[in-house]
């Protein structure tokens, strides 16, 4: 069977989709909805027995679904209509939320219902929520669909058309610093996360507010700045307060607040915490360990999984420190993110970007070569969240690799100009082989957990119900003394014999990158300013239309 993804962006939940579809063995074509005509002409190109759209902003035009079987997601229940749902869900604090796969037709939302899963509702934010529960019950009823469409006997379920729920614009998502409470605050910034974010004045830059954090120790006056913590703010509420950790000024892009505030914040307090905290607190921090008996679990929660150069720096201080506090480490990544790798906004942002770009990649490597040199240790790495990029290579440094079913790996990165680091051009080869490490850096497509074990680029892969007790079963049976000591001995024998190559892979693949940094002619800066800025494509990308040459 073919089928067609018309979506508007090639964006987690699509990335989800076209995995699975094509796991599942189903014939899979992409084109970006970049216009009614040529969203008409792919489908008449393609001639697909199903169009589906999982992430689309516009409308189907009529000559497509009159003549082709469609059907949207909507991420929302039955009856929920219209755009802003999450954020609505988030305002009226629902308990349970869902998604349904709907037949298109001329009614927004209106459509036959053909496949529906609900999912309790947790407080986060919404880019949160669309990662996980959204993604994760999207899967499960794109399974049930597939089996109702093709059964003779089923009858859809209509949909319930209630109004169209209002689109929240700013009146609605702003904050009263002198009205609104803490919690207040932290549910129109979670409801607003990701885009619009929350619009507001802050020692008068105009500016939108994102990822908020709240503090349980600091007080002071309402809007007051209390502190700052690795990027972040802390302001002070009427009944406490809560730190901001992005911003975002008018007509720029997201940036850590300290970042844009600069001068402005001269003179407030730097509120340092250890370098890794041992309790889940609340406050903003990014580095936490958990330790059970001889593991240490640790965790490093960077914004969107983008590391700068110094937290790429302090995440190899915190891994130098456990491999000596523990006999098995496991890399368990951030919230929402395992890691993305370096921090493309930051090196927008930069007026030296060759010299701040050559750090942050070399930050980066400083990082994946404190996890291959654990030589007293067994390092694990929990893909329980996506990754990209060198944040892949970031656990593929790792003695085992664990991952969540269903959880995204982007193993490349052409698609941003660069031919990338992290040492990959020795650990990929070394998981799936020379020619399947090719294929994956060239071909700069998604792959699920499952296919990742597959070609052996990953060792184990988990249920998402069982996934936390079966890690830490596998890493509690790592510490069985012969396997344990008989794995260090050869762990070492293999570390001496392979160290020389191990370091000249880095270094080619450094020569290699040098001019993709400082070179005024490199791709990377083009690619990355319109990645930073959301400048939406003119077409398909080549690597998305070529899927199925």
């Amino acid at each position: 069977m073919k089928i067609l993804l018309i979506i508007s962006s090639f964006n987690s939940l699509s990335q989800s989709v076209y995995c699975k579809l094509k796991e599942l063995e189903y014939e899979v074509y992409i084109k970006f909805a970049i216009s009614k005509e040529l969203m008409i002409e792919a489908v008449n190109e393609i001639n697909p027995d199903i169009v589906f759209s999982p992430f689309l902003k516009q409308f189907i035009p009529n000559e497509i679904f009159e003549n082709y079987p469609t059907f949207v997601l909507h991420p929302g229940i039955i009856g929920d209509r219209g755009h802003n749902s999450l954020d609505n869900a988030i305002n009226d604090e629902v308990k349970q939320w869902g998604v349904v796969i709907l037949k298109a037709n001329e009614v927004l939302d209106g459509g036959d219902i053909y496949a529906k899963e609900t999912f309790p509702m947790r407080k986060t934010t919404k880019a949160s929520l669309y990662r996980n529960e959204v993604t994760l019950a999207t899967l499960k009823a794109m399974e049930e669909f597939l089996k109702n469409y093709q059964d003779k006997n089923f009858t859809p379920i209509k949909q319930i058309l209630n109004p169209i729920h209002k689109n929240l614009s700013q009146e609605n998502r702003k904050i009263d610093w002198q009205k609104d409470n803490t919690e207040q605050i932290l549910k129109k910034i979670n409801m607003s996360d990701s885009y619009p974010g929350v619009l507001d004045e802050i020692l008068g830059v105009k500016c939108y507010l994102f990822s908020a954090f709240i503090e349980d120790t600091l007080k002071g006056k309402a809007k007051e700045i209390l502190a700052k913590r690795d990027g972040a703010i802390c302001l002070g509420t009427i009944d406490g307060s809560i730190w901001i950790s992005q911003i975002q000024e008018l007509d720029s892009f997201k940036l850590p607040a300290t970042y844009v505030l600069k001068d402005k914040i001269k003179g407030i307090e730097e509120k340092r915490i250890p370098l890794v905290i041992e309790d889940d607190r609340k406050s903003f921090y990014e580095l936490r360990v958990e330790k059970k008996d001889e593991i240490a679990y640790l965790y490093f929660n960077f914004h969107n999984g983008a590391m700068t150069s110094a937290q790429c720096i302090k995440l190899k201080y915190a891994i130098e420190y456990l491999n000596q506090e523990c006999k098995v480490l496991v890399l368990m990544g951030g919230d929402d993110f395992f890691s993305n790798g370096i921090h493309l906004n930051i090196l927008e942002d930069s007026k030296k970007q060759g010299e701040d770009g050559w750090s942050n990649i070399n930050a980066m490597n400083e990082a994946v070569k404190a996890v291959l040199e654990c030589d007293e240790i067994i390092t694990v790495a929990s893909f329980d969240k996506n990754s990209g990029a060198g944040g892949v290579f970031l656990g593929l440094a790792c003695d085992f690799a664990i991952s969540k079913e269903g959880v995204i790996f982007n193993p490349h990165y052409k698609t941003m100009g660069l031919s990338g680091s992290e040492y990959h051009t020795y650990s990929l080869p070394k998981r799936v082989g020379k020619q399947k490490a090719k294929e994956l850096l060239e071909n700069c497509l998604p792959i699920n957990s499952n296919y990742a074990k597959k070609i052996n680029m990953i060792d184990e892969v988990f249920t998402h119900k069982e996934y936390q007790s079966k890690l830490e079963e596998f890493c509690q049976n790592l510490l069985n003394d012969d396997f344990y000591e008989d794995f260090i001995d050869k762990k070492k024998d293999d570390l001496e014999e392979n160290y020389s190559y191990m370091q000249n892979c880095k270094e080619k693949e450094l020569q290699i990158m040098y001019d993709e940094f400082w070179s005024e002619s490199s791709s990377f800066h083009s690619l990355r300013y319109d990645f930073v800025h959301k400048i939406k494509p003119l077409n398909t990308p080549k690597r998305l239309k070529d899927i199925n040459a």
